[in-house]
């Protein structure tokens, strides 16, 4: 694993009971071990009003990884394009990239980052869902701003931009605007293969890159035992549960005790299992060699893990034995 490029994605999940601000403490404390370790990147995600996750500001938490750390890149993955405006979000990334020595990555998204209704009509103020051809133009948009010093401060490194995609169409975005694509393998599996095809047949070199540039973001889970990895992982099949069956992701994280008891719905098992496979679990020397191969049928440049367990130690400890 030592030639492959590891990034990592942090969500600062809550644990049942905890509060949002305890979720949060120990972000400085990854990040510091993260670039101790020597990964490529540390992104957070935008999730809004969701009582398992806490990081509804990538840029905010990017910013205060950047201030612990010296040599990861710091940055969203991703922040949702319907959610802001192209400008403010060009403004607050070249004043991080300027902050941060040029350490900074800008990954956008299109997903609305909520399952309240309220909340997407607050963040939106009150406008209509995001159409295709209005995520097209906030892209656009963005790109533009990004080149411009009346957003990026002169003599700063402009932020990397990076498109996020769980799909062949938005792959196309990526490819037709010859940026580096983050493929979210963690949600959608079976929109791998089809989409990094796309992707990489549509791809037009720009000032972004000259040749396509994959990264894979697999769920991670690894331990000093598959046992223990077995048992980590409960509460995250306890919420991917919900989601498949509908119920929504606007649940609480279980404790790994409580998700021990939980007893799920005979055809959720098989599906459960399905997906798992997709991803890396166990000890070292399993998730290892799944991630090596993972890069090598993807012919992906990099491979991000996102590691959906509560407890931070616990996270860092899977993040040390994946390096």
């Amino acid at each position: 694993m030592s030639d492959l490029r590891l990034s990592a994605l942090e969500l600062a999940l809550i644990e049942a009971g905890q509060s949002a601000t305890a979720a949060l403490a120990p972000v400085s404390r990854v990040a510091r071990r993260l670039d101790e370790l020597g990964y490529q990147r540390l992104w957070f995600a935008e999730h809004h009003g969701s009582p398992a996750i806490a990081s509804a500001s990538p840029q905010v938490l990017a910013a205060y990884a950047a201030a612990v750390t010296s040599q990861v890149r710091v940055g969203s993955g991703g922040v949702l394009a319907p959610n802001h405006a192209p400008f403010v979000l060009a403004e607050q990334f070249g004043a991080l990239s300027a902050l941060s020595g040029g350490r900074v990555d800008l990954g956008v998204g299109r997903g609305p980052g909520a399952v309240d209704p309220e909340v997407i009509r607050a963040m939106r103020r009150g406008t209509a869902p995001s159409e295709d051809a209005d995520y097209r133009a906030d892209v656009d948009e963005l790109l533009g701003w990004l080149g411009s010093s009346k957003a990026v401060p002169e003599k700063t490194e402009i932020p990397e931009p990076w498109l996020l995609a769980s799909s062949p169409a938005g792959a196309e975005v990526a490819a037709e605007r010859g940026l580096p694509l983050a493929f979210a393998h963690h949600i959608r599996p079976d929109n791998t293969a089809p989409s990094l095809a796309r992707y990489r047949e549509a791809f037009r070199p720009s000032k972004w890159r000259s040749e396509p540039y994959v990264l894979l973001c697999v769920e991670t889970i690894c331990a000093d035992t598959a046992e223990e990895a077995e048992y980590l992982a409960g509460p995250m099949n306890v919420l991917k549960s919900h989601l498949l069956t509908g119920g929504g992701g606007d649940q609480p994280l279980l404790t790994p005790e409580q998700a021990v008891g939980y007893e799920f719905a005979p055809e959720m098992v098989p599906q459960l299992q399905g997906f798992r496979a997709a991803q890396a679990y166990g000890e070292r020397a399993q998730v290892r060699a799944r991630l090596a191969e993972l890069a090598e049928q993807t012919g992906a440049a990099e491979i991000m893990v996102t590691v959906p367990v509560y407890d931070a130690e616990a996270r860092i400890r899977c993040y040390e034995l994946v390096r």
